[in-house]
């Protein structure tokens, strides 16, 4: 889950980490009180939507930039015409998102930038601290083309963070003098800690900053939390926006199937997050487009296939489905009566394609064999994927 930067930045404070004054508004009443909590002639004016590149973003009216400086007396006039408007960036697509809060912060003079994150290393099984002295850039960018400049500490979780972890940091930013290495070992700290306490899987400021009376602050705030966590902090579900996620994506998690929207137009319903990828891949190889991915679980029942019908169907690109399911934990007859069932529920008038492995296999096949729904069926996954590709192909 993903929340606003101005939700970040209130984490950020209570865990002790240094960012400029600020305040947020969903209403242009709220814009005056605002800004007047703030100093300073000139106002930053920061839309408030889930992506990075908001600076760079184009509204879909040619307002250009989601981020602005603006004078004062400027700042309410620019944030009226920011609220409400859909801001399109490189992560949003051409749909964008429509901005419903506006952060107000006071501008900053700096003299350095600086990137620095905290995330989860799947492949170790611990935490990861990437920092680097070109902040403001795109990490990625700073990886690929002066890899040198990337600095990287490996934390055991059981252990938590270290001196020698923030003097390595510290001295490879540049923060070795006293004054400034106190305030980026607090900062450390206070990042660490709220990434532990908060079960979250990434949290991020780019660009840290430098002011030029020797203040450390994090400029922007960004923070992911696992989902899987959130039943332990209900407050942190309380900041989820809605309007920032596909409906039928919380949808589906009401009914504990994991589902994400993409853009092609084969539908995807599997049982198990790497059988998933395998299946989306292989439409890939066939020529096809995959327009979601969804896992079912290893416990689906009858409502919840029938639930995930529903929601594949809701997206209006979709021309087709496959069904891929390995029947280990969930036994092949009782998945193909959940499909039967759910087909019938639905009235699907789509194309469906079913594969079967597993426990009962062979039941299973004969239930859908013998259920009078219209389908095809395929012997194995890469079958599956070429009939289905072929299919929805020849009915264009």
């Amino acid at each position: 889950m993903n929340i606003h930067e101005y939700q970040a930045r209130q984490l950020f404070q209570e865990y002790g980490v240094a960012v400029p004054n600020s305040q947020s508004a969903k209403t242009p009443d709220e814009f005056d009180a605002a800004i007047a909590s703030l100093k300073g002639d000139t106002i930053v004016v920061k839309s408030q939507i889930h992506s990075g590149g908001r600076g760079k973003g184009v509204f879909k009216d040619g307002l250009k930039g989601g981020v602005q400086l603006a004078e004062r007396a400027k700042a309410a006039e620019i944030a009226g015409k920011m609220l409400g408007n859909t801001l399109v960036t490189k992560q949003t697509g051409e749909a964008g998102r429509v901005v419903g809060t506006i952060l107000f912060a006071e501008a900053t003079d700096y003299k350095a930038e600086y990137y620095l994150s905290i995330l989860i290393d799947r492949g170790s099984g611990k935490v990861k601290v990437i920092a680097s002295t070109e902040g403001g850039m795109d990490i990625e960018k700073v990886a690929a083309e002066t890899p040198e400049k990337i600095i990287t500490v490996t934390i055991d979780p059981e252990l938590g963070i270290q001196p020698f972890h923030i003097r390595k940091l510290a001295y490879g930013l540049g923060f070795g003098e006293k004054d400034l290495f106190k305030q980026f070992a607090a900062i450390m700290k206070g990042l660490y800690k709220l990434f532990w306490d908060k079960d979250c899987s990434l949290v991020e400021i780019n660009p840290l900053i430098l002011t030029e009376d020797n203040r450390i602050l994090a400029l922007d705030a960004k923070i992911s939390f696992d989902d899987n966590g959130l039943f332990r902090h209900p407050e942190i579900e309380a900041m989820r926006d809605p309007h920032e996620e596909d409906p039928k994506e919380i949808e589906a998690s009401k009914y504990g199937l994991n589902y994400i929207a993409l853009d092609g137009n084969i539908a995807c319903m599997v049982n198990g997050a790497g059988l998933a990828m395998s299946t989306m891949d292989i439409i890939k190889y066939y020529g096809g487009n995959p327009a979601n991915f969804l896992d079912v679980g290893g416990g689906a029942n009858e409502e919840a296939i029938t639930k995930a019908f529903e929601i594949l169907l809701k997206d209006d690109n979709v021309k087709g489905i496959l069904v891929n399911i390995f029947g280990g934990i969930m036994r092949c007859d009782i998945i193909a009566a959940g499909v039967i069932a759910a087909v019938k529920n639905v009235d699907l008038k789509l194309p469906l394609v079913v594969r079967l492995e597993g426990t009962n296999v062979e039941l299973g096949r004969k239930m859908l064999a013998e259920s009078g729904i219209k389908l095809t069926t395929a012997d194995s996954l890469a079958d599956a994927a070429e009939k289905i590709v072929k299919i929805v192909a020849e009915n264009k």
